[in-house]
C-alpha cells in the first residue's frame, strides 16, 4: 500500500471511531445522525462490511451502530470531527458500553434485553450501571440452558462476553443459597486471566452476598487457605496452584456444584489437561459444567465427551475469526527494522496506547529497554516477572501510566484493557489461533479497535496461514517517509542459533579454566608433599646423628688430661 493509501488507511480507522468514542453519545444521538446524516456509513452487528447511506431494507435506525463518516467531516455537528473523549475514563467508558450496546439490534434484527433472561433483579441492576443492555449473541445462546440447569459446551472467541455468559446463570442459582460453603469452581489458564474473571465477578455480584476468591500461584498460599476454608461461594484458579491445595486436608469442595472450564484449548496448549483431570478427582461428579473454548480440538473434544451429559451445544460450527470491529493490517519490514518502524508510529500518532505482542521473553525485554531509551513509557510483563510486577505492569497500563505494554503471548487471554485501541504483533505468530487471541484484546464486547502485524519475509509462511484460517487477504501498509534501507542501530535480539553457539563456548571456556585450575592444584600439591617429603627426611636424618656428634663431643671433653 502506498504512502498516501496509508494515510487514508489511518484517517478511515480513526473516522471508524469518531462518534463511538464520543461520551456525550446516546441511543438519540444515533438516531440523529442516521435520520440526518445520510453521509454516514454504519455497521451492522453481524457485518463488518461498511455501506454508504443511513438505512438499509429492513433495518431501521435502531438496527445499525454509526461508527464514522463516509464522506468529509463537515457534515458533522460543530466540534464532532474533532473533539476526543478523556483516555479511559469510568463515565466515558461507561457510556461508549451504553451506546454501543443499546443502538444495536442481535442477529435476528430484534431487540433482546437482560430483563428477558428472567436474571435476579440485583443482577439487572449491576448490569445496568455497567451500561449492559442487552446480551451479546454468545451470552443470549449461553445464559437461558445454564440457567436452566444444563450443561453448556460453547466455542466463543476472545473478547465476545463469554465470561459474563458462565457467570450471570451461575450467581443467578447462588444468590438464594446459604452461605459459608464454595459451589462454584472457574478453572483458567493464567493467573491474569483469573484476576480478570474475578474482577468481572465482583462488578455482576456487586448488590448480592456472593463472594469470591483467586487461587493462582506466584503469590502466598495463606490468604489463599483463607478463603478456601471460610468458603466463599465462588473459587477462580489455574490449575497447578489449586492442586498445591489439594494436598492438604483443609481443601474440600464436596459442596461444589458449579464447575467451568474457560478457554479450555489454551489450557490444552499450556500441558494443562494432566492437571485438569486430577483437580476432576477431586470434585462431585454430580455437578453442572459450562465448558468455553475458543477452538475445539480432538483432545478438547474427547475431554467434554467425558466431563459433559447432553450439553446445550453453541457455535461449534463457527470459524475461528476476530472479532468484526477489529481493522487488520499487515506492515511488511525487515527484522532489523520492527523496533524502528514502532518507534516511527508512535512519535507520529498512528497510536496513542498499544499492546505489543513479541515472540520471547528476551525479545519482550529488549524491545521496552529500546523504548524507554527512545522516551516511550513502556512496560514490559511475561513469564519470568514475578506476579507483583505482573500486577503493576498492567496496572500502569490500564491507568495509563505507560503507553506500551509488551507482552508475551502467556497475556493473550489475559488481559481487558477498557478501549484498548491498538494491539501489534511485533512478532507473527506460528499458531493461527493466538493471531485471533492476540488481536481479540482490541475491540472487545464490540467496540473497535486496530490490530497491525509486523511480518518479514522469513515469517510471510505463517501470515499465509493466518490469512487462510481467517478467510481473507489483509492489507499491506507502507508508512511513508520511513527508511526501509536504514541500518538498524542495534540488533534486538541474537539468533537462536549464535546464543546456543555463544553458550557451548562459554562453557567450553570454563572447562578448560577448571582444567587448568585443577592441573595448577594438582602441581600445587605434588610440590608440597615434595617439600614435606624432604623436610621429613633430612629432620630424620638430623636427629639420628646427633647423639653420635653429642657422645664424640662428651667423650673428648671427657678423656684425662695426660
Amino acid at each position: 500500500m502506498a504512502g498516501e493509501d496509508h494515510d487514508a488507511f489511518n484517517d478511515e480507522a480513526r473516522r471508524d471511531r469518531r462518534i463511538a468514542d464520543r461520551p456525550e453519545v446516546t441511543a438519540a444521538d444515533a438516531a440523529f445522525y442516521v435520520a440526518v446524516l445520510p453521509s454516514l456509513y454504519c455497521r451492522t452487528n453481524d457485518s463488518v462490511n461498511d455501506y454508504p447511506g443511513a438505512a438499509r431494507p429492513g433495518r431501521g435506525a435502531a438496527d445499525v451502530v454509526c461508527c464514522g463518516l463516509g464522506g468529509p467531516s463537515a457534515a458533522l455537528p460543530s466540534g464532532a470531527a474533532t473533539r476526543r473523549p478523556p483516555r479511559r475514563t469510568p463515565a466515558a467508558a461507561c457510556a461508549r458500553r451504553t451506546f454501543r450496546r443499546s443502538a444495536v439490534a442481535n442477529r435476528q434484527g430484534t431487540f433482546v434485553p437482560f430483563s428477558s433472561l428472567k436474571l435476579h433483579p440485583s443482577l439487572l441492576r449491576a448490569l445496568k450501571e455497567l451500561g449492559f443492555a442487552r446480551p451479546t449473541p454468545i451470552q443470549a445462546d449461553a445464559i437461558p440452558p445454564g440457567l436452566a440447569g444444563r450443561d453448556v459446551l460453547a466455542c466463543a472467541s476472545t473478547g465476545s462476553g463469554k465470561t459474563a455468559a458462565f457467570l450471570l446463570p451461575i450467581l443467578h442459582q447462588l444468590i438464594e443459597q446459604p452461605r459459608g460453603t464454595t459451589r462454584a469452581l472457574v478453572l483458567t489458564p493464567t493467573r491474569e486471566l483469573a484476576a480478570q474473571i474475578l474482577d468481572d465477578l465482583n462488578d455482576l455480584a456487586v448488590h448480592t452476598p456472593i463472594t469470591a476468591a483467586s487461587i493462582f500461584g506466584g503469590v502466598g498460599m495463606g490468604p489463599q487457605e483463607h478463603a478456601i476454608r471460610s468458603g466463599v461461594d465462588v473459587l477462580i484458579a489455574t490449575p497447578g496452584r489449586l492442586l498445591d491445595h489439594f494436598r492438604f486436608a483443609y481443601a474440600k469442595l464436596g459442596g461444589l456444584q458449579f464447575l467451568v472450564l474457560d478457554e479450555a484449548d489454551r489450557m490444552l496448549d499450556m500441558g494443562f489437561l494432566p492437571q485438569i483431570r486430577r483437580v476432576l478427582r477431586h470434585i462431585p461428579a454430580r455437578r453442572q459444567t459450562l465448558f468455553f473454548s475458543a477452538t475445539i480440538p480432538a483432545p478438547i473434544a474427547t475431554l467434554s465427551s467425558e466431563m459433559l451429559r447432553d450439553p446445550a451445544r453453541i457455535n461449534l460450527a463457527r470459524q475461528a475469526a476476530p472479532a468484526v470491529g477489529i481493522t487488520q493490517a499487515v506492515y511488511p519490514v525487515s527484522q532489523e527494522l520492527k523496533s524502528a518502524l514502532l518507534l516511527t508510529l508512535l512519535e507520529r500518532g498512528e497510536m496513542q496506547e498499544a499492546l505489543v505482542f513479541t515472540r520471547t521473553k528476551h525479545r519482550a525485554d529488549r524491545l521496552a529497554m529500546y523504548l524507554v531509551k527512545q522516551g516511550v513509557n513502556a512496560v514490559r510483563i511475561h513469564g519470568n516477572r514475578s506476579q507483583a510486577q505482573r500486577t503493576q505492569a498492567l496496572a500502569g497500563f490500564k491507568s495509563g501510566q505507560y503507553r506500551v505494554l509488551v507482552a508475551t503471548d502467556i497475556a493473550a487471554r489475559g488481559i481487558d484493557v477498557e478501549a484498548l485501541g491498538h494491539v501489534v504483533n511485533f512478532d507473527v505468530p506460528v499458531v493461527p489461533e493466538d493471531y485471533i487471541h492476540r488481536v481479540g484484546r482490541t475491540a472487545r464486547a464490540e467496540a473497535t479497535g486496530d490490530a497491525f502485524t509486523f511480518v518479514s519475509r522469513q515469517e510471510d509462511g505463517d501470515l499465509a496461514r493466518i490469512e487462510r484460517t481467517i478467510g481473507k487477504r489483509l492489507p499491506r501498509v507502507t508508512v511513508p517517509d520511513f527508511d526501509y534501507d536504514a541500518r538498524p542501530e542495534a540488533r534486538l535480539e541474537v539468533s537462536h542459533a549464535e546464543r546456543i553457539a555463544a553458550i557451548r563456548g562459554q562453557k567450553a571456556t570454563e572447562r578448560t579454566r577448571a582444567r587448568a585450575n585443577a592441573e595448577r592444584r594438582s602441581a600445587r600439591g605434588a610440590g608440597e608433599q615434595g617439600l614435606r617429603s624432604s623436610s621429613s627426611s633430612g629432620a630424620r636424618s638430623g636427629a639420628a646423628g646427633a647423639p653420635r656428634s653429642a657422645g664424640r663431643r662428651r667423650g673428648g671433653r671427657g678423656r684425662p688430661r695426660s
